[in-house]
C-alpha cells in the first residue's frame, strides 16, 4: 500500500519524534540527540520526562566516547505534553511503547491519524510482525519495524522489516534514515516473528534456562563460558563464518561433513522449560551473585565502556589519540569516516549521520 511522499530524503531529516521513552526509547533519544537531531519525546507516564532526562545524562559520558555530532546536545530534547505536540513537526517518528500488542495496534492507529502525511513511522517492536501491528491503521503502507538492541545508543544494530500494507518504498526510507543516523542496518527480505538477532539469542537463552532449572550450571557460569569463550569471536565474526573456519582449509563444507553428524545430538532443548518459583529464584539470586554487590548504575556503566572497547578494538571506532600525539588536549578527537556495510560511507560528527 502506497504512502504520500516522504516530507524529505532520509539524509536531510533534522527532527526525531520518540513516543515511549522508557529504557528502549530513552536508549534511541540518546542516540538521536548524541547524532545532532532535534527530539521531541513524549511518554504518557507521570514521572516520564524526569526519568527520561537521568537516562539520557547516564549515557552521555558514553556516547561522548563514541565521538558526538557538532550539534549534538542533551539540550535539544524537548518533551512533548500530548502525542500530537511530540509528532507535530517531526520528519520521523520512532515509537518505542510497551509490547502489548493490542497497545502497539491502537498506538500506532493514533500515530498515523495525527503525523505529518509521507513521515515514516517505525515501531521498536522486539518480536510482533508489523503485519499484526497496522491492522488498525487507516494508512499502513508509511508504518515499519525499526527494531533495535539495548541499548539503543551503543550498540550498532537495528533491524527493519515491513508488513504486508507495507509500501516497500517506506522500508527502503527507513534503512537509509538508519544508516544516515549511524545505525548498521539489516533489511530483512520478509517478515520473521522476532527477527533475527532475537531468535538467536533466544535459542542460547532457553538453553541457559535448562541448565539452571536441571542444575547443570551456575548463571555465573554461563555467562562465563560465553564472555569467556564464544562471545569474543562474536564480536567481529558471526557464528557461521566462525563455524566455517572450524573446518580449516576446507570451509564450511568440511566443517558440515565432519561435525554435521553431532547435530543429531541432544545437545540442546530448544522449548521454554516451565519458568515456575524455584527457576525464577534460581536465576534472580544467581544474577545477584554475579553482581557481586555492584549496583544497577555501576553495571550499566560497566557494559557500556564493555561495548565502547569491544568497537574500538575491533575497528568499528577510532582509537582515542594519545596525550602527547595531540595539537591540543583540549581539542576534540575527530573520528574519521569508515565503510558502512552497505558501501556508503558514513558520515562524520558534523552531520546527524556520524559514525556509530
Amino acid at each position: 500500500m502506497s504512502f504520500p511522499a516522504p516530507p524529505c530524503a532520509p539524509t536531510s531529516v533534522r527532527r526525531v519524534a520518540c513516543v515511549g521513552a522508557g529504557v528502549i526509547g530513552g536508549g534511541w533519544v540518546a542516540h538521536y540527540l548524541a547524532r545532532g537531531y532535534r527530539v521531541t519525546a513524549w511518554d504518557p507516564a507521570a514521572d516520564a520526562a524526569a526519568r527520561l532526562r537521568r537516562l539520557v545524562d547516564a549515557a552521555w559520558p558514553a556516547l561522548e566516547q563514541l565521538g558526538l555530532a557538532e550539534d549534538a546536545s542533551p539540550d535539544r530534547l524537548t518533551f512533548a505534553g500530548s502525542l500530537a505536540e511530540a509528532v507535530a513537526g517531526a520528519e520521523f517518528v520512532q515509537e518505542s511503547a510497551p509490547e502489548d500488542l493490542a497497545l502497539k495496534r491502537e498506538l500506532l492507529a493514533e500515530l498515523d491519524a495525527t503525523t505529518p502525511p509521507g513521515v515514516v513511522i517505525a515501531s521498536s517492536t522486539s518480536g510482533f510482525p508489523m503485519t499484526e501491528m497496522q491492522t488498525a491503521a487507516a494508512g499502513p503502507g508509511r508504518l515499519v519495524v525499526g527494531h533495535p538492541f539495548n541499548p539503543p545508543y551503543l550498540v550498532p544494530l537495528v533491524e527493519v522489516a515491513g508488513g504486508e500494507r507495507t509500501d516497500p518504498a517506506a522500508v527502503t526510507w527507513a534503512s537509509r534514515f538508519y544508516e544516515a543516523a549511524g545505525k548498521s542496518v539489516v533489511t530483512l527480505d520478509r517478515e520473521l516473528p522476532g527477527f533475527l538477532a532475537n531468535r538467536l539469542q533466544e535459542a542460547l537463552w532457553r538453553e541457559a534456562l535448562h541448565m539452571v532449572a536441571n542444575g547443570e550450571a551456575t548463571v555465573r557460569d554461563i555467562d562465563a563460558s560465553i564472555t569467556e569463550g564464544p562471545g569474543l569471536r562474536w564480536a567481529f565474526m558471526g557464528p557461521c563464518l566462525t563455524f566455517a573456519l572450524a573446518g580449516g582449509e576446507g570451509g564450511m563444507a568440511h566443517m558440515l561433513d565432519h561435525f554435521g553428524p553431532s547435530l543429531r545430538s541432544p545437545w540442546t532443548r530448544l522449548e521454554a522449560p516451565p519458568l515456575d518459583d524455584g527457576l525464577r529464584a534460581a536465576l534472580v539470586d544467581g544474577c545477584a551473585e554475579a553482581a557481586d554487590g555492584r549496583t544497577h548504575a555501576q553495571l550499566v556503566a560497566e557494559r557500556d565502556q564493555g561495548v565502547i572497547d569491544v568497537l574500538r578494538a575491533t575497528g568499528r571506532l577510532p582509537r582515542p589519540a594519545a596525550p602527547h600525539d595531540r595539537g591540543d588536549p583540549a581539542e576534540p578527537e575527530v573520528p574519521e569516516a569508515r565503510e558502512a556495510p552497505s558501501g556508503e560511507t558514513r558520515r562524520g560528527p558534523d552531520a546527524p549521520g556520524g559514525t556509530a
